[in-house]
């Protein structure tokens, strides 16, 4: 938990820093800073579009925002929204530096911080980039499932199940109820051609664990209150109309809210957390191999 949040504690660290980068490189006329730049000399004889005390938004600052838009109602849109938002920035700003009292010093240390932390970041992420290995393997997962497997509670019910949607108006539909009754694969290849040329809708893929809401979504099965008991009353094949369709759903299984998902419904997940352990990993090992070799080198010293 501690190294999670060691990780999240450094991104917003790094948000923090572009935030104070862009609302202190806007204050320059507040005193901020003296120095400027050619560009900075340039665009001060642009017109003004807007203004907040002796700071100024010239025309030529918007060129960056609109030279994206692709007609001159979107270049409109966009110029003005960002006079908005710069305007607003600026009485931010303003409003601050009346209510709180902030040192130069102080802050640029804490500027010089957040440089070197961003800093940091970056080569940290292309080294991760360069060396993490993305292939998570079928044993891996299992494992990982095993040891933590009270971390994962269904939060909605899951089904393995078939479904297929037929006008009413079709002689097929006796078909269909009779062939999702069968398990042999002889059926199960006849209910998928069936359904492929007569059916106006239909879910095949048996062997993967869903949402039973995504199965049963737009049918008249998505209006019942009695979810649960319709799945537990021990009668696979589920048989629900409307004036114009016959919606047949065969569950093979199913997991209820609260209970423990099966492996395969929760793979992805896992594979994301093992690769996210295997990022922060190796940022540690980047960090202990740059101590080490600046140790071995003394590049440092720690005083008593």
């Amino acid at each position: 938990m501690k190294k999670r949040e060691s990780k999240i504690s450094l991104l917003r660290r790094i948000n923090l820093a572009f935030f104070l980068f862009i609302m202190i490189g806007g204050a320059s006329g507040c005193g901020f800073f003296s120095v400027k730049s050619e560009e900075d000399t340039a665009s001060s004889n642009s017109p003004a579009v807007a203004s907040v005390d002796d700071i100024y938004l010239r025309k030529s600052d918007l060129d960056f925002v609109t030279k994206e838009a692709t007609t001159a109602s979107d270049s409109t849109d966009l110029a003005n929204r960002y006079v908005q938002s710069w305007v607003k920035k600026h009485l931010m700003i303003k409003e601050a530096s009346q209510k709180v009292s902030v040192s130069k010093a102080e802050l640029d240390k804490k500027l010089l911080d957040y440089k070197y932390a961003l800093i940091v970041y970056e080569y940290e992420k292309a080294y991760i980039e360069e060396n993490l290995n993305k292939e998570v393997t079928d044993e891996e997962v299992k494992a990982y499932y095993e040891e933590n497997i009270h971390n994962f509670t269904l939060k909605e019910i899951i089904v393995r199940a078939n479904f297929i949607k037929m006008d009413k108006s079709l002689s097929q539909n006796n078909q269909a109820n009779r062939l999702l009754g069968q398990t042999d694969e002889s059926a199960k290849h006849e209910l998928r051609e069936l359904a492929i040329k007569s059916a106006a809708n239909y879910y095949l893929e048996d062997s993967t664990w869903v949402k039973f809401e995504e199965i049963i979504t737009n049918t008249p099965l998505a209006e019942n209150q009695n979810k649960v008991q319709l799945l537990t009353r021990g009668k696979p094949l589920i048989k629900v109309e409307d004036d114009q369709y016959n919606y047949y759903f065969k569950v093979l299984e199913y997991k209820l809210q609260d209970q423990v998902p099966p492996v395969e419904f929760v793979r992805d997940e896992i594979s994301k957390i093992i690769v996210n352990k295997r990022k922060v990993n190796l940022a540690e090992s980047l960090q202990n191999e740059v101590y080490s070799r600046a140790k071995g080198n003394n590049e440092f010293k720690i005083y008593e």
